[in-house]
């Protein structure tokens, strides 16, 4: 009998651990999508114990450009890569360990601009194949998304004793 698979939504917060502290991003689940992809810009092609690797800066959040993570990841592959909209662009691949659901795995992420899109991060059926099935009726199941919600409650609750708006608390 194989293993039970866990339910996920359609979009979930997921940890990024090799790409530093603070790695959180809303990714929307695509099964349409082959591979998984992250929204970064600033990359610059180096070398670390004669491999390649890719350094990159990404925005984490959403409508949020003072957050900024800076980030090197082993480089895997530039592979060719069609758009929803139909254009073709070549794209680096690198791969890093992704967390959802409290499991972590390695991914690969393919990396381009995804400044006029909702989310930041996209994750491919590749990502997901075996590992969960995906529920579009729902969003934030994992653990991860959980914890998020948790802690912005947290932050609201201390916000509001301390009679500051969500404004206020984000820029201090």
């Amino acid at each position: 009998m194989s293993e039970e698979r866990r339910t996920i939504g359609w979009r979930e917060w997921v940890l990024l651990p090799g790409l530093g502290d603070g790695a959180e991003v809303k990714a929307k689940v695509d099964t349409g999508a082959r591979t998984s992809s992250l929204h970064a810009y600033d990359l610059e092609e180096t070398e670390r114990d004669g491999s390649p690797w890719l350094r990159f800066c990404f925005h984490p959040i959403q409508r949020d450009e003072k957050a900024v993570i800076a980030a090197e990841a082993p480089l895997v592959d530039r592979r060719r890569v069609t758009a929803s909209n139909g254009q073709s662009e070549l794209r680096y691949v690198v791969e890093t360990d992704l967390q959802l659901d409290g499991q972590t795995f390695p991914i690969e992420l393919t990396l381009t601009r995804r400044d006029a899109m909702g989310f930041r991060m996209l994750i491919g059926r590749r990502a997901l194949r075996g590992r969960y099935l995906v529920d579009p009726r729902r969003s934030f199941r994992s653990e991860e998304s959980k914890a998020h919600r948790k802690r912005i409650r947290r932050a609201e609750r201390a916000r509001a004793k301390k009679g500051r708006t969500r404004k206020e608390v984000t820029e201090a």
